[in-house]
């Protein structure tokens, strides 16, 4: 299985000395987003980052995983929503990276559906050891339940 995307930068109007750092990504699947570099790299603010598209990966492949679980397990789930961050800093061999996520998932199960919170624990537990992104990261990862 693989997945794709075209990154498409062109040059544009900048400040003397400076460039643009605009561009759009289009997926594999059609879907096209303007993106930029952070605020505090000279980036657009009101266009998506690499580090909120790392953030946005781990937190979605997380939800899926959980959903997933929960739907194996017969406990439907009305919402579920995650106020997730992400930290720069510095690595262990001091380049700049990702230093720690924090998920903050909020699940609400469906009416008549109980879940004590050690099985809500076991089945974060259990997406986070099988989602697919976070097992391709080496950063420290956070779930707050």
């Amino acid at each position: 299985m693989g997945f794709n995307l075209t990154v498409n930068w062109q040059s544009s109007p900048a400040e003397e000395g400076e460039f643009c750092r605009d561009h759009s990504i289009t997926f594999g699947s059609g879907q096209t987003i303007q993106a930029s570099s952070a605020p505090d790299y000279k980036g657009n603010e009101h266009y998506v980052n690499p580090e909120e598209s790392l953030l946005a990966a781990l937190s979605s492949c997380h939800m899926l995983t959980f959903l997933t679980i929960a739907h194996l397990k017969r406990l439907p789930v009305l919402s579920y929503v995650d106020a997730a961050t992400a930290e720069l800093g510095k690595n262990e061999a001091g380049k700049l990276a990702i230093t720690k996520i924090v998920l903050n998932p909020r699940v609400i199960f469906a009416e008549g559906i109980e879940v004590n919170q050690e099985t809500l624990e076991k089945m974060h537990e259990k997406a986070h050891a099988n989602c697919f992104i976070a097992n391709s990261l080496a950063t420290d990862i956070h779930i707050k339940f």
